[in-house]
């Protein structure tokens, strides 16, 4: 294959942003506490002979509504026979089918966080004076700080998680400021950029995940050359809180809910029919999700951090 489907899965970050919760029913609702709760004050003084002052989360409505995707691969017989020598054409056309759906989740989510809509104005938007492959004058730390900062003041929790397509890790790693806060810090004496590590950049940024997106996508329209492109967009990057828990009332940027009872599995069923008018054996991948974003507050887009 031209392609390595299994590698460019390997880059797909959207579950480890938006974490998967199972749902017993496809849809519904839930409740969603509200930030100012997780921030609100209380009196913890007690009087002898008195009840203690008990907290009172304020919830409110979430809703979420599963969908079904998927995609399906015909295995031409008489193709599978031709071709048996060199690969086996039903493992190929599986792999083909379970790529289209990872890769369209991923591009959905790589949507509703890389979104300028989303993530506008002041509180939650900056561009960053210096590109992050302007290796002498950008200022990356400075940039995630405010960032962090501003994720803090929005909500009162801390950012925990930076995101970023692999062409901009490959930059960061080239950045002098970058560099000169690995070696000043202990973390390491990287002697060339392919030293630096994303654990490093961790340290660096103090956040403990660095997610580095490397799934690619064709930018060309059907029938016209392949043009590869990232499907995290190397324009941004997004810096805050992610959930770290099965627990759907933790704070955090998102979920996908993932409805089981039909058959779907998370990364999607592999099922497989035959079709006798084609001659063929059909593959077909497929799952029932639903990509919520749960508290936008949670993040902060920076941009301007690629030179186009």
């Amino acid at each position: 294959m031209e392609f390595d489907l299994a590698m460019d899965q390997q880059g797909f970050i959207a579950q480890k942003i938006f974490p998967v919760f199972e749902a017993d029913k496809a849809s519904g609702k839930f409740g969603k506490i509200k930030l100012a709760s997780l921030l609100q004050n209380r009196e913890t003084k007690r009087s002898s002979g008195g009840g203690y002052n008990r907290g009172n989360y304020q919830f409110e409505d979430a809703s979420f509504a599963t969908e079904e995707h998927g995609s399906e691969e015909p295995v031409d017989d008489r193709e599978a026979k031709l071709y048996r020598e060199y690969f086996d054409a039903e493992l190929v056309a599986t792999a083909r089918a379970y790529n289209a759906v990872r890769q369209n989740q991923e591009k959905r989510i790589a949507a509703a966080v890389f979104n300028t809509t989303t993530y506008s104005g002041a509180t939650k938007f900056l561009s960053v004076t210096n590109e992050w492959d302007d290796y002498t004058n950008a200022t990356p730390i400075e940039n995630v700080e405010f960032a962090v900062q501003k994720v803090y003041d929005n909500t009162g929790l801390w950012a925990n998680a930076l995101v970023i397509n692999r062409k901009t890790f490959r930059n960061l790693r080239n950045c002098d400021q970058i560099i000169e806060r690995i070696n000043s810090a202990g973390a390491g004496s990287p002697s060339k950029a392919s030293d630096v590590t994303v654990e490093m950049l961790a340290a660096v940024f103090d956040l403990p995940n660095v997610l580095v997106a490397g799934g690619t996508k064709n930018t060309a329209n059907e029938g016209q050359a392949a043009v590869p492109g990232q499907i995290w967009d190397g324009e941004y990057a997004w810096v805050g809180r992610i959930c770290t828990t099965n627990d759907i009332r933790e704070p955090g940027v998102g979920r996908i809910i993932h409805w089981a009872e039909d058959g779907s599995s998370v990364g999607g069923t592999v099922e497989t029919y035959r079709d006798e008018t084609v001659r063929s054996n059909i593959v077909r991948v497929r799952h029932d999700v639903d990509e919520l974003m749960l508290y936008d507050a949670c993040g902060f887009l920076l941009g301007n951090i690629y030179t186009a």
